[in-house]
């Protein structure tokens, strides 16, 4: 106010009862699900600096999927290593030809439930990252061309990733929000 003295708007009024009325319960449950996968972006302090190969005081996690299972890393003993980020594999990139670098999520070395050591190349990423994009009502073309961009780029990385792998004798997996245990 001119005054100086604090002014309270009309949408600070309201209240989380009444959002429902405004927004309706499907835009509510749409919002949710927005929060579920939205990226979140930090940095991740190990309990256990030592198990990290690499910079322990700069491991970035950009989602809290990420952050889960750097905790699950950091936090399980049949984790014997593991890095977030630390090599690049290159890859041809399908939407302008070039070859780029792909820097894998995590490299994990532990063991197995038989005691054996394993090494494996992990990417952490949504479900709907994984599936090829659908048409469906509602959706945008330019939706539906970002979401083939993307499945098509991922496809490109993972292809590469798989024979970086096989070539030295590890695992590549992808981890979704159901390998997680997230809904």
């Amino acid at each position: 106010s001119r005054d100086g003295r604090a002014t309270v708007s009309r949408t600070s009024l309201i209240s989380p009862l009444n959002i429902s009325e405004l927004l309706g319960n499907d835009t509510i449950n749409k919002l949710k699900l927005l929060l579920l996968y939205m990226s979140y972006k930090g940095i991740y302090r190990p309990s256990n600096p030592k198990k990290y190969k690499g910079d322990h005081r700069n491991i970035i996690y950009r989602s809290l999927w990420e952050r889960k299972f750097m905790n699950y890393c950091d936090l399980n003993e049949n984790v014997l290593e593991w890095a977030s980020e630390e090599f690049w594999i290159p890859y041809k990139d399908p939407t302008t030809n070039r070859v780029r670098r792909y820097f894998p999520d995590f490299f994990i070395k532990y063991k197995d439930k038989d005691n054996n050591i394993r090494r494996s190349v992990i990417e952490v990423k949504p479900l709907r990252e994984t599936l090829e994009p659908k048409v469906t009502k509602g959706k945008s073309r330019k939706t539906l061309i970002n979401e083939s961009m993307t499945y098509v780029k991922n496809q490109a990385k993972w292809k590469a990733a798989r024979e970086f792998c096989d070539d030295r004798k590890l695992e590549f997996k992808i981890m979704t929000e159901k390998e997680l245990g997230i809904r």
